[in-house]
């Protein structure tokens, strides 16, 4: 059952955060599971992002969560995050193209 995990955070260091996402996508060529990620930016507050990233089941995320490389980049994100990061997981019972 794919698997949706949502990360809402809020930074002034944008820039340093999508560093860190080159990073670590570079430092996890061929061993990450996630298969498709949305960054997104709240019209009305440019300081609140929520990142949407799906992956092929919840065990895969999770395997994906304990790479090193995912454990190492995610207390450096905290670093830069004024609020958050807060994780939502979602499992998708519906997926419908419109």
């Amino acid at each position: 059952m794919t698997f949706v995990q949502i990360i809402e955070y809020e930074t002034d260091r944008q820039d340093e955060l999508d560093g860190l996402f080159d990073e670590w996508a570079s430092a996890t060529e061929g061993k990450r599971t996630a298969t498709h990620e949305f960054h997104t930016k709240d019209h009305e507050n440019p300081a609140h992002f929520v990142d949407i990233v799906e992956f092929p089941s919840y065990e895969e995320a999770m395997r994906n969560s304990d790479l090193p490389e995912t454990r190492r980049i995610a207390e450096r994100i905290q670093g830069l995050c004024s609020s958050g990061p807060k994780f939502m997981n979602l499992d998708v019972v519906r997926d419908e193209p419109l």
